[in-house]
């Protein structure tokens, strides 16, 4: 945009708060967004001698920008959601349904399912969400799983996996900003400090198993099994269409995007492959999601399950079902641009960490929780640990620190994967919404006091960090203390029930 950052202090932090209370309150995030936004540049212009009407202008001047910023984000998405639904009206999304419903009877099964394929792909968070999503639904539909339900698991499967997986874009984009610690050596051994994905991963196939729910999610639950009629029910009427139909092109979208990653990043070029899949992630997706549009056109028509008319209104109407995902994905990079470029959200955010001069053991707890409110805040994983990694890199620089190190960045990417994961303006959360076709607030709604208790445990892990330094230790004592925390909920509930 061309306007210079100022640091705005502590009103640097009321944007992203006023955008999440709003959403909170009032349950409609399109005009939260939109005003916290409007609230940054109102500060902006406040503290630099502008006025209201510039507030309004520089709103969309960064909404223009972030357009074309993320102009591959959005061309990718508008392409998936046409291949969703030309898949569902070829008939290829129900009899897939049909087929796995054969075999897949149970709700426990359907779970496990959805988490098993969620840990498979694990190569972007967003492909994830909305390619588990769209195979998964209709089965979970079935086994009146709630879409609340599957978009945790879609959201819990995503971040959290990506964030440990060493061939990821996430892997990559860590890797960069640790250099000086060792790069992707130093991404690996954060690893088994990652308390937070580990943990939820765990949360995870415990829930699917036990069948395990309580606050909002157990009423999600409890009222899709009681609806009459299942929410996929309608799609599945089709049976023109074979599994085949959805197997090839979702196969297709899943190769040709991993393959996609690495062209554009410069693989076939000679760059290596962990580096060339990180380089520009969305480009690759979308060219995977155009190679599966192709291989159904070649599917469908000849075979005339649909014409050609009908193919160009699915991909048009598939675009439409994208329209309120992109808008609050747009009104979310305008919130975030505006703390991150224009008001110093970060710096506000990073100053504090420095400021705080407390014994190096209690530095990865301390810096945990300072990511997890600012991805909070911000609703970006990536520009968190983006601001925060480098800080932390220089506060254990010294003799004392080097020992705490790979705790500290281990408790940074965890801080910032929480607040990827349950912000209502993160871009994860948006899309795992999307992909289970959940009511977006509904979905903040019931995951927040499981993602919440993942952190709370998360938070007492690495206290122990601090002080035994041994990761395999930490990670015991975090999983024993999670599951520990499960058997005092359901004695609590099994007491209340009596």
């Amino acid at each position: 945009m061309g306007l210079e950052m100022i640091e705005a202090g502590w009103m640097s932090i009321l944007p992203p708060l006023i955008a999440i209370i709003l959403a909170l309150i009032t349950k409609e995030v399109y005009s939260s967004l939109f005003l916290g936004a409007f609230s940054g540049m109102c500060i902006y212009c406040f503290l630099t001698g502008g006025n209201l009407l510039q507030a309004v202008t520089f709103v969309f001047d960064m909404m223009a920008a972030k357009i074309g910023e993320n102009g591959y984000m959005i061309i990718f998405l508008v392409l998936l959601g046409s291949l969703v639904v030309i898949v569902t009206r070829s008939g290829g999304s129900g009899a897939y349904g049909r087929w796995a419903g054969k075999r897949i009877r149970k709700a426990v099964s359907a779970r496990l399912a959805t988490a098993l394929l969620g840990l498979l792909i694990f190569v972007d968070d967003g492909f994830n969400c909305l390619t588990v999503g769209t195979v998964m639904r209709p089965i979970t539909d079935k086994c009146r799983i709630s879409r609340e339900k599957l978009a945790y698991l879609l959201d819990a499967t995503a971040a959290p996996v990506c964030i440990i997986a060493p061939i990821s874009s996430w892997a990559v984009a860590v890797a960069s900003e640790v250099e000086e610690a060792g790069g992707l050596n130093a991404f690996v051994r954060t690893i088994p400090y990652n308390l937070y994905a580990i943990l939820t991963i765990v949360m995870v196939f415990f829930l699917s198993i036990t069948d395990f729910d309580f606050g909002p999610m157990e009423k999600a639950e409890l009222r899709s099994r009681r609806q009459e009629n299942c929410p996929g029910e309608a799609e599945s009427a089709e049976k023109k269409g074979t599994v085949a139909d959805l197997i090839l092109p979702v196969v297709t979208l899943i190769v040709c995007a991993i393959l996609g990653m690495a062209y554009v990043g410069g693989f076939f070029e000679g760059k290596p492959f962990t580096e060339a899949i990180g380089e520009n992630p969305t480009a690759g997706l979308t060219l995977g999601t155009f190679a599966a549009l192709l291989v159904a056109l070649v599917l469908y028509i000849p075979r005339k399950i649909m014409n050609l008319r009908e193919f160009m209104t699915g991909i048009i109407d598939g675009i439409k079902t994208m329209i309120p995902a992109l808008t609050i994905l747009i009104l979310a990079w305008v919130l975030g641009g505006v703390c991150r470029e224009m008001i110093g959200t970060g710096i506000f955010v990073s100053n504090f960490v420095t400021s705080v001069h407390l014994p190096y053991s209690f530095l990865p707890a301390i810096i945990f929780a300072v990511a997890a409110f600012l991805s909070f805040s911000m609703g970006t994983a990536w520009g968190t640990f983006g601001i925060l990694l480098p800080i932390v890199s220089m506060l254990c620089a010294g003799d004392g620190g080097a020992a705490i190190l790979i705790p500290a960045l281990g408790a940074t990417l965890a801080g910032s994967v929480y607040g990827d994961h349950c912000s209502p303006i993160s871009d994860t959360t948006i899309l795992a919404s999307t992909g289970a076709q959940c009511e977006h607030l509904r979905h903040v709604e019931t995951q927040l006091p499981y993602a919440t208790l993942v952190a709370g445990v998360c938070f007492a892990g690495y206290l122990v960090a601090g002080f035994v330094r041994n990761p395999w230790i930490t990670l015991a004592v975090s999983i024993a203390l999670l599951l520990i925390v499960f058997r005092v909920i359901m004695c609590l509930k099994k007491r209340r029930k009596a």
